[in-house]
Formats: C-alpha cells, sequence, structure tokens
C-alpha cells in the first residue's frame, strides 16, 4: 500500500498560499520598481529643466523657477511612493517567509511520517519473511522426518525380507 500523508490537504492548501503570496510580493516588487523609474525620469526632467534654464531668456527664469519648485515637489511625492511601496513589499516578504515556514514544517513532518512508514513496512515485510522461514523450516523438519520413517520402514521391510517373515 503507498503512503498516504493524512495532511496533505493542508500541506497542498499551505503551498497555494505561498504561492499566492509569491505573486503578491512579485506585484510589490513591481511597484517599487516602477516608483523608482519615475523618481528617475522626474530627476531627468530636472537635470533638463536646469539645462533649459542656463540657457533660457531672463524673463523666463520665474517660470523655470516655478516649473523646478513643482518638480521639486513632485520628486518629495515620488519618494514617499516609493518608500511607501518600499514598506507594502517589506510587509509582504515578511508573510512570504512566514508561509514558507510554514510549508517547511509540513514537509519535513511529511519526510519523518514517510521514513517511518517505510521502517514499518520494512519491518513488516521481514516478519512476513520470517513467518515465511518458520514455515518452510518445519515443512523442511517434516519433509525430513517423513523421509528418516520411509528409510525406516524400508530398511525394516528388508530386515524382514531377509529373515523370511
Amino acid at each position: 500500500m503507498p503512503f498516504r500523508y493524512r495532511l496533505q490537504k493542508v500541506l497542498d492548501f499551505r503551498i497555494r498560499k505561498k504561492e499566492e503570496q509569491l505573486l503578491v510580493v512579485q506585484k510589490a516588487q513591481q511597484a517599487v520598481f516602477i516608483a523608482e523609474e519615475n523618481i528617475r525620469k522626474n530627476n531627468a526632467e530636472i537635470e533638463a529643466t536646469k539645462k533649459g534654464l542656463r540657457q533660457a531668456d531672463p524673463m523666463m527664469y520665474e517660470i523655470y523657477d516655478k516649473y523646478l519648485n513643482h518638480l521639486w515637489e513632485k520628486a518629495e511625492e515620488l519618494e514617499q511612493v516609493r518608500i511607501e511601496a518600499q514598506k507594502q513589499l517589506d510587509i509582504e516578504k515578511q508573510i512570504l517567509v512566514k508561509l514558507e515556514q510554514a510549508v517547511k514544517v509540513l514537509e519535513k513532518h511529511k519526510e519523518r511520517h514517510k521514513e517511518i512508514y517505510i521502517a514499518e513496512e520494512k519491518a513488516a515485510e521481514l516478519k512476513q519473511y520470517s513467518e515465511l522461514g518458520v514455515v518452510r523450516f518445519f515443512r523442511q523438519n517434516q519433509e525430513k522426518l517423513e523421509q528418516e520413517e520411509k528409510d525406516i520402514l524400508l530398511e525394516l521391510q528388508k530386515i524382514e525380507g531377509e529373515n523370511g517373515y
């Protein structure tokens, strides 16, 4: 009879939850990546605006200053978004670690029970072979005794045949 783990449904459920959490972690990583990419784009736009300011007409300085202030505020907002996304990623990773630990615990439990099952199967097999060996030993002894009795009867018949009985 093959090994059946009694908590297999629980193990499958935990594995499924871990895989779902892995997808959530990947989405959170993607959100962090997007936030960092937005920050890079904003920083590039700030640098481009600074270069444009150097070459701009003096009458446009005020507009450039307002736009730069807007970009710096936007940079602060984007940094806050990135920080929040990073916090969420950290939380999701912690959940994933806990789920992975839960799966590992059950997998170790399953392995231990499988080893116990295999040991019990081997013991039962050895017992069966032992019983077969005992039966075979008694059968061989019985056959040996019967053969000895036949030999004795043949010798008696020979002796009786020689004596004329």
